[in-house]
């Protein structure tokens, strides 16, 4: 330090501003590591946070059991049906196909059902949904309480739309057939399609059992 105070007081003073700002540098990259440290840590807390609030309101719709009481359910033309427990109903008249069919729901959540999808036939293997844009709406809201039992219902009214002729032909024939339902939380998320396979049983009776199930706005659990 002698040698350069021996320079001469200029060179000292310049010694002693850079070795400030080296302090002042490394103080700075240590707090922002310690910030950035920090809201990684908040970051993760937030995201624990919202996933433990998503899964406390998150719905899953299954069959309803079998021995879960009749559900009675009505159509807007006053038509009526008994739903039985793990099962559904396939009525099909020249101005109508009326479809309804009991769920249970297994989640924390309450269910708001939202749309609906029909296939003519059951779907096997590891084949997915059609776009949900494409789906029918409920004409209702139907609402299905966590640990409890409701309903889904859905109709095709116009003969020239091509489910209308095809849900006649199964029903008819007593052929299975698919039904996937799109439902959402009570705060219009976590948006999920439940897949429903409708066989029939007996003379004039269908059961139901669930197959699979997607999450649209977040990862399959698999």
């Amino acid at each position: 330090m002698s040698d350069v105070w021996a320079a001469g007081p200029a060179l000292a003073t310049d010694v002693w501003v850079t070795a400030s700002a080296l302090a002042t540098a490394a103080g700075t990259l240590v707090l922002a590591i310690a910030t950035f440290s920090s809201v990684r840590v908040s970051n993760r807390s937030a995201k624990a946070s919202e996933r433990a609030l998503q899964a406390q309101i998150r719905p899953v719709l299954v069959s309803s059991r079998l021995q879960d009481p009749e559900i009675k359910v009505g159509f807007q033309d006053i038509h009526w049906v008994r739903v039985q427990g793990g099962r559904a109903v396939a009525d099909a008249t020249d101005d109508a196909i009326y479809l309804a069919m009991g769920v249970r729901n297994v989640g924390n959540g309450i269910a708001v059902l939202d749309r609906w999808d029909f296939y003519p036939e059951r779907p096997i293997g590891t084949s997915g949904h059609r776009d949900p844009a494409s789906f029918y709406r409920t004409t209702r809201d139907i609402y299905v309480p966590p640990a409890d039992n409701g309903f889904w219902q859905g109709t095709f009214r116009e003969p020239s739309d091509p489910s209308f002729a095809a849900a006649a032909k199964v029903i008819n024939a007593r052929e299975p057939f698919t039904i996937d339902l799109l439902y959402s939380d009570t705060e219009g998320g976590q948006h999920t399609i439940s897949r429903f396979s409708i066989q029939p049983v007996g003379e004039d009776g269908w059961i139901t059992a669930v197959s699979r199930h997607w999450n649209l706005d977040r990862h399959d659990p698999r």
